[in-house]
């Protein structure tokens, strides 16, 4: 199996900064994109943003310029640095991953247990 763990969510107030971090553990062979996605109350669970193996992000158009994904790819680990943050970024954060367990094994998502960020106004 696989486990994704998140940590790093709390409670800011407006213009600060949080950095959250997602480590992938497991029966793991490859792993694909890993991303970030969030879910405010009431409302659909949201692309925030998205890193290829290979590099390429695709952040939403709401956090580009604020938010900065990086990966450690040894570590199996994904950053989120989250700047200027604003009350509309308060969510519950997932981080995904599309993962191989083994070779020639199809790719799964998995996704963690999410992580509240609370942006004060």
């Amino acid at each position: 199996q696989v486990q994704l763990v998140e940590s790093g969510g709390g409670l800011v107030q407006a213009g600060g900064s949080l950095r959250l971090s997602c480590a992938a553990s497991g029966s793991i062979f490859s792993i694909n994109a890993m991303g970030w996605y969030r879910q405010a109350p009431g409302q659909q669970r949201e692309l925030v943003v998205v890193i290829s193996s290979g590099g390429s992000t695709n952040y939403a158009d709401s956090v580009k310029g604020r938010f900065t994904i990086s990966r450690d790819y040894a570590k199996n680990t994904v950053y989120l640095q989250m700047n200027s943050l604003k009350p509309e970024d308060t969510a519950v954060y997932y981080c995904n991953a599309i993962v191989r367990m083994r070779w020639r094994d199809p790719e799964y998502d998995y996704w963690g247990q999410g992580t509240q960020v609370t942006v004060s106004s």
